[in-house]
């Protein structure tokens, strides 16, 4: 496209997006829409954002009357029509649907976690089923429950705006599951094991039954009651180790994971905030009984747990049940952002990460803590969909669904890091009222000004010597002795500024801080809004003291 015909395009879009905004122009809404519409002007984005700068300034002092005509002049930009063709695969369903999220709270959720708990919310909605909150905690070895895992995990369910009917706590459940173990013993569909592990491997890999295996129920049963005497720490009972109750499955099924899967161990020093037995079932069998007694119809289930299907299958075939709708899900991972609970948990013990809600990881409580919306989360997730090929979004992605919300109600405000002092002997304002949005110009916040004023470092060493706009203010000329030359909107370098008149701003990002200086108002900003710093990116206030204030960068 020649410069001119590029030139004429950039200002068609611009007065069409300030006729749009009652007379003022956006400059990121056009370069938006004009990326959208013309895809192959991408590859120039940066020479064409310089270009946009230039062109809204100028349409921007027009006054509304002469943008409108001139906008009729040129014809405004065709109105490309978009069908949004996403949205969620119909299930199976009978007469019921219930379905579950089970977390295990040894950690918080992250984003990974979102996804089946999203999607379980919607179907719920779609369908007018029951959603079902089940804590699957009866690992109190290696993926050891925390109490307050518990509270954090309902807390981010309600900010993701998801709700559950009922809940159910799996370790407040081993009596349940003792009985039903119990019936397995009975029926001779499940036998103990006091096999050393090494040689029951090698026996499974051979397909070949361990002689604990030809043991009658009626012995068997005396072997599972003294498992089960563990939890009185009788002197006849096993300790850990010593046995496991396995299930009878085929011992020449392809995969050797599912030949007489485990389905109980004994734990000696049980490392669990609700409960100190020693006799605990492994996830295949709790979440497999669970699973028919609650009554659940469908499972979203990730790629990993294909085998444990398999295994729950033998299960359910045992007892004569009917086994629920499993949905594969793929795993989805966020980027550059760590979500292995194994890994933050090691890193906060290591020093690495400051908490849970540090902002390098891909929990809840840390995207909560920069200011990302829960309806932003919601929308990705429905949108991609269920698949099960692993889907890794970027953080760019991310930015962009958040951005949508959050920049039609963010108040703006300047920002300057490395700041640089310049005077400005000739200055005539005193004060300025500046809009606190883009889309509401009625509404402003003031800035006291004097003399002094403090802009990027960078700006003044690349504008040194050159008119420039100081943003929403007046015209200056840069230099050792800067200048004021009036208030004539032109078409100038754009550049930020703030006043005599500001607050110290700390800004969190992943991994380092940010020091820099703001106007005053942003002092007034009560904890957890969300604003935009401009032309520095969106940030949610953290805190707000005498000292100054504390901000989390959300994105650009």
């Amino acid at each position: 496209m020649e410069p001119a015909e590029l030139d004429k395009l950039i200002r068609k879009y611009a007065l069409a997006n300030a006729v749009e905004h009652s007379g003022t122009a956006q400059e990121k809404s056009v370069l938006g829409r004009l990326l959208a519409d013309e895809p192959a002007l991408r590859k120039h984005a940066l020479q064409i954002r310089s270009m946009i700068e230039n062109v809204v300034a100028d349409v921007n002092g027009m006054g509304l009357e002469r943008q409108k005509k001139e906008l009729d002049a040129l014809g405004a930009p065709e109105q490309i029509q978009r069908v949004d063709k996403k949205t969620l695969m119909e299930l199976d369903v009978g007469r019921s649907f219930v379905i579950r999220f089970a977390p295990n709270p040894d950690g918080c959720l992250h984003l990974g976690n979102a996804r089946p708990a999203v999607l379980c919310d919607e179907y719920r909605k779609r369908y007018k089923g029951k959603f079902i909150l089940r804590f699957d905690d009866t690992d109190p070895k290696i993926k050891t429950p925390e109490k307050q895992f518990y509270k954090w995990i309902r807390e981010d369910l309600r900010w993701l705006k998801i709700q559950w009917a009922s809940e159910v706590i799996a370790s407040k459940r081993l009596p349940i599951y003792y009985s039903y173990a119990e019936k397995l013993v009975r029926q001779d569909h499940a036998y103990v094991c006091t096999c050393e592990s090494e040689t029951w491997k090698d026996l499974r890999d051979k397909s070949r039954a361990c002689p604990c295996r030809r043991a009658d129920a009626k012995e068997t049963l005396k072997l599972w009651r003294k498992m089960l005497a563990a939890n009185v720490a009788k002197r006849s009972a096993f300790r850990e180790g010593q046995a496991v109750l396995r299930i009878k499955t085929d011992l020449e099924a392809k995969n050797p994971a599912v030949r007489d899967w485990p389905a109980f161990r004994i734990v000696d020093n049980p490392h669990h905030p609700l409960s100190k037995k020693r006799l605990w079932p492994l996830y295949n069998f709790a979440s497999a009984i669970d699973d028919h007694l609650l009554g659940v119809t469908h499972i979203f289930r990730g790629q990993e747990h294909t085998t444990n299907e398999v295994k729950q299958r033998y299960l359910y075939h045992h007892f004569n049940w009917k086994y629920p709708f499993n949905i594969v899900l793929g795993r989805f991972s966020l980027a550059g952002a760590e979500l292995s609970k194994s890994e933050i948990r090691n890193g906060i013990a290591d020093g690495k990460f400051g908490g849970w809600d540090d902002l390098r990881l891909g929990t809840l409580r840390s995207l909560k803590r920069r200011g990302f919306q829960p309806d932003a989360l919601r929308q990705i997730i429905i949108d991609i969909g269920v698949k099960p090929s692993d889907i890794t979004i970027s953080f760019e992605n991310l930015a962009a669904y958040n951005r949508k919300l959050i920049d039609r109600t963010a108040k703006r405000f300047f920002f300057v890091s490395s700041a640089k002092r310049i005077e400005i002997p000739n200055m005539p304002l005193r004060k300025v009222a500046i809009a606190v949005h883009p889309d509401e110009k009625k509404k402003t916040r003031t800035v006291k000004l004097g003399k002094t004023f403090f802009i990027d470092e960078a700006d003044y060493d690349k504008l040194n010597g050159l008119e420039v706009r100081l943003k929403d203010l007046a015209n200056v000329k840069l230099g050792p002795k800067t200048i004021y030359t009036g208030k004539e909107v032109k078409s100038l370098p754009k550049i930020q500024w703030v006043s005599d008149d500001h607050v110290p701003v700390m800004v969190l990002q992943p991994g380092k801080e940010l020091k820099g200086i703001g106007e005053s108002n942003i002092a007034k900003c009560k904890a957890g809004e969300i604003v935009q710093f401009e032309r520095f990116g969106f940030v949610r206030i953290e805190k707000t003291s005498k000292n100054g204030v504390v901000a989390v960068f959300t994105h650009e």
